[in-house]
């Protein structure tokens, strides 16, 4: 076997590989037919279409487009839809080889088909699915990795994909949802400041221009307003600076230093309403992800290791490795739980259930689908909440610049 493993990987490249053709012809009715087909050059492609019944008029390489031609960046979406894609495909007796290509052929992200035909070509040359998806290590993590690989070697690789699949879907739902909740008031925030700049920089000094002609004293709260536009005006460019700076370095510091990202999950965390939700995220996420890498046939300690990167937040991550040390020295896993004082009490006696049981995965899925609803009822408060101080702050900071403006004036007409 290993003799035949060296031998493949030793092999040449197909010299003719399969590009992609548009091609047009009539069919036996004489109806126009149209579409698009991999081959290894024209004349194979014309073959098979006369075979099928179709007389080609025209076949020539589909061309490639002059932006965009590398395809948008492989999301954790698109590999949530592929697992789904490719888990319905296998529990319906489709061969893995045939569902790569059945599912390439569909795809319209450029890379994300080169990657396909790139793990389907590894299966072919006789690797196996954990092996060929090992290549691709950032579209496919280690948590998806060790699922496939427990799945091949149990012979249950179509339930693994399955259980996959579900899995996929419902983190990148509870994404969308914490996503949703921090956008908005984000987003609102944002478009007062780039209002407030506006009205700083081309509005105020149309009135300045005004107001000397008055030649009268302004109010404070102008000349404060007139100062800030003013240096607005004659430094746009140094705030900017400043700006796109602070933004690059916060985000480098968050890459970089574990000591930062660490005093930033935790700070998160503290956070009123919005750190409760970042809360019940990570213990949903811990919840879910070790139910399925337990279920899959994945050793405890071995999934409490891969479990700990998908919390998504620090804190949960150092407090899993922790558990996973205590359950490598003989604790259970309630009790290593408990120890770290991160998790509810609720979650750590529903996992102590689980273990006499013998169903923790069964429990732990009831974690994380009651943590996943109150995240989602969290979403919705927070909307409903956060709006009235958005309106707040969006009166008190433009509102309060249009007063400003105002003042002068009716200070003057006050005098008549």
């Amino acid at each position: 076997m290993a003799a035949t493993r060296a031998a493949v990987k030793t092999a040449p490249r197909n010299p003719n590989p399969l590009q992609p053709f548009v091609w047009s012809g009539l069919d036996k009715r004489g109806t126009k037919m149209k579409g698009e087909s991999l081959a290894k050059n024209a004349n194979l492609l014309k073959a098979e279409l006369r075979k099928q019944g179709i007389t080609p008029n025209m076949v020539k390489p589909k061309p490639k487009p002059l932006f965009g031609a590398a395809g948008k960046t492989i999301s954790a979406k698109d590999i949530a839809v592929f697992s789904r894609m490719i888990a319905t495909m296998m529990q319906s007796g489709v061969p893995l080889v045939t569902a790569f290509e059945i599912i390439s052929g569909g795809q319209k992200n450029p890379r994300m088909k080169v990657m396909l035909d790139d793990i389907k070509a590894s299966i072919e040359g006789g690797s196996t699915l954990h092996e060929a998806i090992g290549k691709h290590p950032v579209q496919f993590d280690e948590l998806y990795r060790n699922l496939v690989k427990a799945g091949e070697g149990a012979g249950v690789l179509d339930t693994v994909l399955h259980t996959i699949a579900n899995y996929k879907e419902n983190i990148e739902t509870l994404k969308g949802k914490i996503k949703k909740a921090l956008f908005y008031p984000a987003m609102v925030i944002a478009v007062a400041i780039l209002v407030s700049a506006v009205l700083l920089i081309f509005v105020v000094p149309q009135f300045q221009n005004v107001f000397k002609s008055f030649g009268a004293d302004l109010p404070a709260f102008t000349l404060m307003i007139v100062a800030a536009s003013e240096f607005m005006v004659a430094y746009w460019w140094l705030i900017l600076f400043v700006v796109v700076g602070a933004i690059f370095a916060f985000v480098q510091a968050k890459k970089r230093s574990p000591a930062f990202a660490h005093f930033l999950d935790r700070m998160i965390l503290k956070l009123p309403v919005i750190g409760q939700i970042m809360h019940n995220s990570a213990i949903a996420r811990f919840a879910r992800t070790l139910a399925v890498t337990f279920k899959a046939g994945v050793p405890l300690v071995e999934a409490l290791d891969t479990v700990a990167g998908a919390t998504g937040n620090i804190l949960y991550e150092k407090a899993v490795l922790r558990i996973k040390d205590d359950v490598a020295v003989g604790y259970q896993l309630n009790i290593a739980m408990r120890q770290v004082d991160l998790f509810p009490h609720m979650v750590v006696q529903m996992t102590a259930i689980g273990e006499e049981a013998g169903a923790l995965d069964v429990m732990l899925i009831k974690v994380a689908e009651f943590y996943e609803q109150e995240v989602n009822n969290a979403v919705d408060a927070l909307a409903s909440l956060i709006e009235p101080f958005i309106m707040i702050f969006i009166g008190i900071v433009v509102g309060g610049m249009v007063i400003g403006m105002y003042l002068p004036i009716f200070k003057i007409a006050a005098t008549f």
